[in-house]
């Protein structure tokens, strides 16, 4: 199986939380697949304390980055713009997330599951 790995997993995972860092040792362990894209990447060096974050650095290397194309930009406009139609705010980072995830045939685990409620990506807590 394939994971997205969503900004909320990455910071839990980098500060110890027990379950983020015992599922990403469950992932390995089944031979699953986990990965993070650009925003995914951007959101985590915000709250990094520095250029050089080692623990940052190293789950980065660690998982596949994958980046959105045109195709998964289109799809998140599209839900973004379903969505405000709707009357609902679906922001810009989590329907790139959703899109990237959907293109990749991966699930996006995130403990804020709502945020994608917007999308069809299949999405997983922890």
């Amino acid at each position: 199986m394939r994971y997205l790995l969503d900004t909320t997993f990455v910071i839990d995972h980098l500060r110890g939380d027990p379950v983020a860092v015992t599922r990403l040792a469950s992932i390995v362990e089944n031979g699953d697949e986990p990965f993070v894209c650009d925003v995914v990447a951007c959101e985590a060096w915000t709250g990094a304390h520095d250029d050089f974050d080692a623990d940052l650095v190293g789950l980065l290397r660690f998982v596949e980055f994958v980046q959105a194309g045109p195709a998964q930009a289109r799809r998140a406009g599209r839900w973004r713009a379903d969505a405000r139609q709707r009357g609902w705010t679906l922001s810009s980072p989590d329907a790139l997330i959703a899109a990237s995830a959907e293109a990749l045939d991966a699930v996006v685990l995130t403990r804020n599951v709502r945020d994608f409620a917007l999308t069809s990506a299949r999405v997983e807590s922890y």
